[in-house]
């Protein structure tokens, strides 16, 4: 065999035995593609739609019926007064709320017109304005129809209010999502080099042998980078209200805390790198390719989860980013206090409390 050929083969082998290269070789693409061909997607289906119907006529009826078979909507609760409504947006139970007038049917016989309000989430413009436009498509159908059907010209007029956000800002959609991936890379890509660098420059020996048990030394690895994290997170705070002109309506201190117990988790995660790698290339290589691609899909930042199929649905949820987002979108966006977030610090919590254990468990006390 020529020395070329030697050559080819030894590094085949090489290959062949680091399990991480052949991952990222073979199992990224085939993970790409799957999040890419199901994740992304521009067409919003079985969007939850809430009913606020006083007339309750036949009208009402054939128009909530029409709504019903919609793949675009999926009726989820009534409403019973107009008070429920606000309730029903900050609860995060419908992303659109159709609100009927009394006596809908008889005035749009006697007079020929009738009004229908549609009132939608406008944290995200851009699925705002989607759902009311295939709302609105709807309500034009079955006006239609009933133009055909008595031969005169009725007009029903859906009237939009857009709540939270009725200046239609992308940036009200955006920051809350950058946030979210700024704060988990950077302290993700901070603490993942941080054992590993120990163990690359030789001063691992030196830890192992100290007083401290494990535990203290990933805790104590993670305070500067928290400290640092703090900063970074004062900076994107004071740039999305002063310069992007993101209000927050909600309570700051809600917001502070609902961000400092995520940057834990970010920390956490990237303790957990550190603690599963050898060198600082692969750990920085996971913490900042492996980590961004499921960020920016599944967290909610840019495609809208409730798009997405199940089983995406479901994976989303370990994503620490899309707890994080919707907390930060129902304080900073919504006006929400903190008390209708506690789901999603419990959650984090929860993740960080994992984390920890997990990189605990992983830490070897022993040089190979």
């Amino acid at each position: 065999m020529s020395p070329f050929l030697s050559f080819i083969q030894k590094e085949f082998h090489h290959i062949f035995r680091d399990h991480r290269t052949m991952l990222i070789l073979l199992g990224i693409p085939i993970i790409e593609v799957i999040l890419f061909g199901f994740a992304i997607t521009t067409e919003i289906k079985n969007s939850k739609i809430a009913i606020f119907d006083p007339s309750n006529d036949i009208a009402t009826q054939r128009i909530i019926e029409r709504f019903k078979a919609s793949d675009y909507f999926d009726v989820v609760q009534y409403v019973h007064s107009s008070k429920e409504i606000q309730q029903v947006f900050r609860q995060n139970k419908a992303q659109l709320v159709m609100a009927f007038d009394e006596r809908f049917y008889e005035t749009l016989l006697h007079t020929g017109k009738a009004n229908i309000q549609l009132i939608a989430d406008a944290t995200d413009p851009n699925t705002a304005t989607t759902i009311t436009n295939y709302a609105s498509s709807i309500i034009s159908s079955y006006q239609q129809e009933l133009m055909g059907q008595n031969k005169v010209p009725y007009q029903i007029t859906p009237v939009i209010k857009l709540l939270y956000n009725p200046q239609m800002k992308g940036s009200f959609n955006f920051v809350p999502g950058v946030l979210g991936m700024i704060l988990l890379l950077i302290s993700a890509m901070m603490t993942s080099i941080a054992i590993v660098r120990e163990k690359e420059i030789g001063t691992m020996e030196i830890l192992l042998v100290s007083p401290m048990n494990p535990l203290a030394i990933i805790l104590a690895k993670m305070v500067p980078y928290f400290l640092l994290s703090c900063v970074n997170l004062t900076t994107v705070l004071l740039i999305s209200v002063f310069v992007l002109h993101v209000p927050i309506a909600g309570s700051l201190g809600g917001l502070i805390l609902v961000s400092l117990i995520f940057l834990l988790v970010s920390l956490a995660l990237g303790m957990l790198v550190s603690t599963l790698t050898d060198s600082q290339l692969v750990a920085m290589l996971m913490s900042s390719a492996v980590f961004m691609l499921p960020v920016i899909l599944l967290s909610g930042m840019i495609y809208p989860i409730a798009n997405m199929p199940i089983w995406l649905q479901w994976l989303s949820n370990i994503i620490p980013a899309k707890w994080y987002i919707s907390a930060v979108r129902s304080i900073m966006i919504e006006g929400l206090n903190i008390t209708f977030v506690f789901k999603e610090i419990m959650v984090l919590i929860l993740m960080f409390v994992i984390l920890v254990a997990i990189s605990l468990k992983k830490f070897k006390v022993r040089l190979e």
